[in-house]
Order: structure tokens, then C-alpha cells, then sequence
């Protein structure tokens, strides 16, 4: 499923906890799901929000791999998936992060690809010139080198940050970390979004008046509504 390119941009006008906070109004998944553990962070918050289609692979570093699979062919599966493209990216090795698979290279050619960055449980590298492509990185940490990184397979349901992530879910991320937006909601996403924003406010409002009172409070609050606390 593809939403439009206004749905997409309403998404990245929205913080990934907004987002958050407004799938949770379609209970569409338990509250405790849908998103990557803290294990993931962003390592270029200024880039904003991150929006697109993700595309799985799995790679290892640690040993070489008796038998590879082919980028060339894992490039033409690139481009099978919509755009915005996001590439997610399980490290097999134990524990993660012995080679980066991604650094200026990779970013590169993935970027050309139609690719706005990636989200790994690995680990990635050459941090300034990565930033300078506006590509975006969302990793557990960061590494020398690329080790014997090789790509295991690809197209096959991967698991980052405890997220079993498939191959055209819908990817949300920001600063604060990744989600998975249920597609068949997303469009409605923003203007569930809306209320919740209007409702916090006034709320912040209501804290900040100099007439504050818990009677008045109590009133306009509501868990269900707002789950910033």
C-alpha cells in the first residue's frame, strides 16, 4: 500500500511521539509495540524527520560469508519499493556492531537509490560525510571499520530494536527514535495528530494560567486523549 505524497508530508511534519501518540487512538496495536527500542538512536537529529518505505536486509561482519548475496541484485530490489526509501538493516553478529556496513560508500549509492537513510541495530561510520548528504542515520553506535561486512540476504522480515520491521512497512523517526505507522491508518494519522496537539494545549494552558486549579485540571484532562504525562 502507498499513501500520497500530501499524506507523506503531513507525516513528516509530525514528531515521531506525536505519531506515536496518535496510532495509539486507532488501537490498531497494544501500546507496548510498534516501535524500536532505545538501542536505536539518531545520530543526525538536525536532519528532522525521517518518512518512507522500508527495505530489509540482513548483513555480518565478523567472518566472511561463505556466500554472500549479491548488492547488485539487492540494488535492483531497491527500486521495487516505493519512494521514499528506507533502508533497515539487521546486524547478525553477536553482539552487534564488528563493521559497519554503512558509511559515505554505501550512503552514496543508496541515497542515489531513492534511499533517505537507514535504521540498523549495527553499527555505521564516516559520520561527517554521511551528514553532509543529508542521509539520514539511525544505529546503535558507531565503528571503525567495515570489518568482513558482508550482505546476507534481503526482502525477508528483519528485527531491529526489538521491531520486526517487513519490507514496505512504513517507517517513521525522528530524534527521539523509530516506529512502524500501520499503513491503513495513515492517512488519518494527522488529523488524529491535530486533536491530540490542540487538546495538550490547552492543557499547557491551563498550567500556565495564573488561575490554575486541579478542579480545572481535572477537566480537560484525559489520559486516553494525551498520553504526554
Amino acid at each position: 500500500m502507498k499513501i500520497s505524497k500530501e499524506d507523506l508530508e503531513a507525516l513528516r511534519a509530525l514528531s515521531t511521539p506525536t505519531v506515536s501518540n496518535a496510532v495509539e487512538l486507532f488501537e490498531k496495536r497494544v501500546r507496548n509495540q510498534g516501535f524500536m527500542s532505545p538501542q536505536i538512536g539518531c545520530l543526525f537529529p538536525d536532519l528532522g524527520v525521517l518518512v518512507g518505505y522500508a527495505v530489509t536486509a540482513r548483513f555480518a561482519a565478523e567472518q566472511p560469508a561463505s556466500k554472500p548475496a549479491s548488492r547488485y541484485d539487492f540494488w535492483k530490489y531497491v527500486l521495487e519499493v516505493p519512494e521514499p526509501r528506507v533502508v533497515v538493516m539487521q546486524d547478525l553478529d553477536q553482539p552487534p556492531g564488528v563493521g559497519a556496513y554503512f558509511g559515505e560508500v554505501q550512503s552514496t549509492i543508496h541515497k542515489r537509490l531513492g534511499c533517505v537513510g537507514v535504521i540498523t541495530n549495527g553499527h555505521v561510520r564516516d559520520l561527517d560525510e554521511v551528514h553532509a548528504l543529508g542521509f539520514h542515520y539511525l544505529a546503535s553506535g558507531v565503528c571503525v571499520s567495515h570489518a568482513y561486512v558482508d550482505l546476507v540476504d534481503f526482502a525477508e522480515p528483519v528485527k531491529v530494536g526489538g521491531l520486526v520491521v517487513h519490507s514496505g512497512d512504513l517507517m517513521h523517526a525522528d530524534k527521539h527514535g523509530a516506529l512502524v505507522v500501520p499503513q491503513e491508518i495513515a492517512g488519518e494519522v494527522p488529523k488524529a495528530a491535530a486533536q491530540i496537539i490542540e487538546r495538550e494545549q490547552q492543557i499547557i494552558t491551563v498550567c500556565n494560567s495564573p488561575d490554575f486549579s486541579l478542579e480545572g485540571l481535572n477537566e480537560l484532562y484525559s489520559p486516553r486523549a494525551s498520553s504526554k504525562n
